[in-house]
């Protein structure tokens, strides 16, 4: 016996069509993925290596407003969750395992995390909060609901860094590992994968192209350095200034037109593309880019350009030695950005393109490793 589908198309929390499957026995695990963002929660249905169902349920401004805060939506989200797997026929008692995207955690190796109380308390009380957060929670309370473990994978905190690359000129300070982890983990064990070698015997470059930008040194399975995209570190991105000479800076956060607030704002969610061209969608400023836009275009070659050259940098994280360069996350469909980052890095290595963000395939991968017993789930302390 195999899996029934049944197309369904009328369903006002999805963005496209869903499947609905009824599992008869032939794969052995079932798992949900969940990636709460600040405008949505993306969910998948995986049956072993397949993903089966794949959603993304939108939260207006109006609905969110009646939140102070991302942590504040754990329940809402979670019964919207629950009523869209309900009204799709998914029984949640079919389900191996139930993994989120991880938060704001403290800096921690890289691998799966079992959620557990400590990792639940941290997130609800660190700042600041991010929808990320919410990842943990909701799948321990719906893991607990099916009675399976719940877990989270490389979140944005993993800290692989060489010692020397967190050093800067100020004593206070010092660089962190804020990054895409997941996305770009997954992508250079994909690469690994398709070529036939271990990700742990390999020098790649990997930029995730999204949102924010992180490009990072991955040696021999270690992320050995990388920018802090959290804080709009390295190239401009669509909501992210980039890298901003320190003494303007300096002088416009004194200037007395903004509050810390607002000079933050300048750097996140309101910098890169959207001050420059008074967007955050690459198809949007593409299209104008070809129009004739000049703005668009000084913006996007502007972001181009940056990618490029942190790549080169991370080269020279790598000494030189580079297997390959992948180039992932959402904007890496745009053939223009390709092509521009390709011409200037080709003489480093190979390029390869895996676009899409692919977190929720990343998430339900890393669950199956520990399910299959290829990995074994790390303790959060």
């Amino acid at each position: 016996m195999g899996i029934n589908f049944t197309r369904v198309t009328k369903n006002p929390l999805q963005d496209k069509d869903a499947l609905v499957f009824n599992i008869s026995g032939e794969s052995r695990y079932t798992i949900l993925a969940i990636n709460p963002g600040s405008t949505s929660t993306k969910i998948a249905i995986y049956n072993g290596s397949e993903a089966k169902v794949e959603l993304t349920l939108r939260h207006s401004t109006e609905e969110l407003s009646h939140f102070a805060s991302a942590i504040d939506q754990s329940e809402w989200r979670k019964s919207l969750i629950l009523n869209t797997l309900a009204e799709n026929n998914i029984d949640i008692e079919s389900l191996s395992a139930v993994i989120g995207r991880g938060g704001l955690l403290h800096p921690i190796e890289s691998g799966v995390y079992e959620v557990n109380q400590t990792m639940i308390d941290e997130l609800r009380s660190c700042t600041p909060q991010h929808a990320s957060n919410l990842g943990a929670i909701i799948a321990s309370e719906i893991a607990e609901l099916c009675q399976a473990k719940a877990y989270i994978a490389d979140p944005i905190v993993v800290d692989e860094l060489d010692e020397v690359t967190k050093i800067t000129g100020i004593k206070q300070i010092r660089r962190r590992s804020i990054f895409h982890a997941l996305n770009q983990k997954a992508m250079a064990r994909r690469y690994a994968s398709d070529i036939g070698r271990p990700y742990e015997e390999l020098n790649l470059i990997v930029a995730h192209l999204g949102g924010g930008i992180s490009i990072g040194a991955h040696h021999y399975g270690r992320v050995i350095d990388c920018n802090n995209a959290l804080d709009g570190e390295g190239p401009i991105a669509p909501e992210r200034a980039g890298t901003i000479p320190a003494g303007e800076l300096i002088d416009l956060c004194y200037s007395g037109q903004y509050t810390h607030k607002q000079a933050r704002e300048l750097i996140v969610g309101g910098g890169g593309w959207v001050a420059l061209a008074g967007t955050n969608s690459a198809i949007d400023i593409v299209n104008r880019a070809n129009e004739g836009d000049k703005s668009a275009k000084e913006a996007l070659d502007a972001m181009c350009y940056g990618v490029a050259k942190h790549i080169g940098q991370m080269a020279v994280a790598l000494n030189g030695e580079v297997d390959a360069i992948i180039i992932t996350g959402g904007i890496a469909h745009s053939k223009y950005v390709t092509d521009y980052i390709s011409k200037r890095c080709r003489f480093i290595a190979p390029i390869e393109i895996y676009a899409g963000e692919n977190e929720l395939q990343a998430l339900a991968m890393n669950a199956m490793r520990v399910l299959q017993g290829t990995t074994d789930a790390k303790i959060y302390e």
